[in-house]
């Protein structure tokens, strides 16, 4: 009996299934550095216990929150061995709600239950949908979301499911928000912050390019991969793609868009809730990964001073000034690497 895990295949999974993923990960300082290393972030309250304190989100001496994708990729992480360790591509997310922050000294664990399966016409591969849950080391749910990934077949002859595919909301809904304890914005300092905009200053409808770039590298993506402990091959390694090249993990591009947006979007503190995402295209080292942003709605929340922004970050490989979704044909544009929709705390 071989002691080595080659990984699940597609027609390993069955809906209703519930997988305990291993390895619990405590969260460190050491994560908040090597994430600012890696990514150009600079938003004020994962990086400033005062600032974060200000806020109502840690005592003055306490932990401080860490970025909320730093908790996201390590809860990813731990579901890649038992669901894509095999994966052709993680295709998109939906009902990703951040239930709390994450501070150093956190550990999180996931499990995930197969919610849905579809073999592909070309009977070699097949589409997997999970819902995943990270909870901490009190038992409390960290984040919760829904993920479809394409799953290569062990057996081309194996016979296919019988499809299922999960109804999946297209937003989490602005009243369904988890708002951090505590959280207070009354007091917000904009000159630490970086930029003087609160909610009302934005428009729905609006677009706001994000002008720097940043060019993947095999070494920087690899590390971030690893770091989060996703153990997926096409990252690594040059002989799981028939072209030889090692796939960025699309996480990676994931922070480094919402890294890159912090110019014009600096006040959008804390991700709320991923609505829904897309890996649009592959991204490979020496890629340009640029950003813009569109405004897709506006929100009140019950915590003091706090507003919430539904807002579309596209990645794009090379700088698009026209800032363009999709063409006439309704596909999406050409360079378009990331489509991702998702509520942010703003100061109202």
């Amino acid at each position: 009996m071989s002691k080595t895990n080659a990984g699940s295949f597609f027609e390993d999974f069955t809906v209703g299934q519930v997988i305990e993923h291993a390895t619990p990960r405590t969260v460190t300082e050491g994560d908040r550095a090597l994430y600012g290393a890696l990514y150009p972030t600079r938003f004020a309250v994962p990086s400033s216990r005062e600032f974060a304190a200000s806020v109502g989100l840690c005592a003055p001496e306490g932990p401080h929150p860490v970025e909320d994708l730093v908790g996201f990729h390590i809860a990813f992480g731990k579901t890649v061995p038992d669901v894509s360790l095999n994966a052709v591509a993680n295709l998109g997310y939906a009902e990703c709600r951040f239930h709390r922050p994450v501070v150093p000294g956190d550990t999180l664990r996931t499990t995930s239950e197969v919610i849905g399966l579809k073999q592909n016409s070309n009977g070699r591969t097949g589409v997997v949908y999970v819902r995943s849950t990270a909870t901490n080391q009190r038992g409390e749910v960290a984040i919760d979301w829904c993920r479809w990934v394409m799953v290569h077949k062990r057996d081309a002859g194996a016979p296919a499911p019988e499809p299922v595919i999960p109804e999946l909301a297209t937003a989490v809904a602005a009243d369904d928000l988890v708002l951090p304890e505590g959280l207070d914005f009354t007091s917000y300092d904009f000159g630490a912050a970086g930029e003087p905009h609160r909610l009302d200053d934005y428009e729905v409808g609006e677009r706001i390019d994000h002008v720097d770039g940043v060019t993947l590298t095999d070494a920087e993506h690899m590390m971030a991969t690893r770091l989060w402990q996703n153990t997926a091959k096409v990252h690594f390694s040059t002989d799981a793609r028939p072209d030889g090249n090692r796939l960025v993990y699309g996480g990676h591009v994931i922070s480094m868009a919402r890294a890159l947006s912090f110019n014009g979007l600096a006040n959008a503190q804390l991700v709320a809730a991923i609505n829904g995402g897309s890996h649009v295209a592959p991204a490979f080292a020496g890629d340009t990964v640029y950003a813009w942003s569109e405004v897709l709605d506006k929100a009140g929340t019950p915590a003091p001073g706090v507003g919430a922004l539904r807002l579309r970050l596209v990645a794009t490989k090379g700088r698009d000034t026209s800032m363009t979704l999709r063409g006439e044909d309704g596909k999406y544009a050409d360079g378009v690497l990331l489509d991702l929709d998702y509520w942010a705390l703003v100061p109202a």
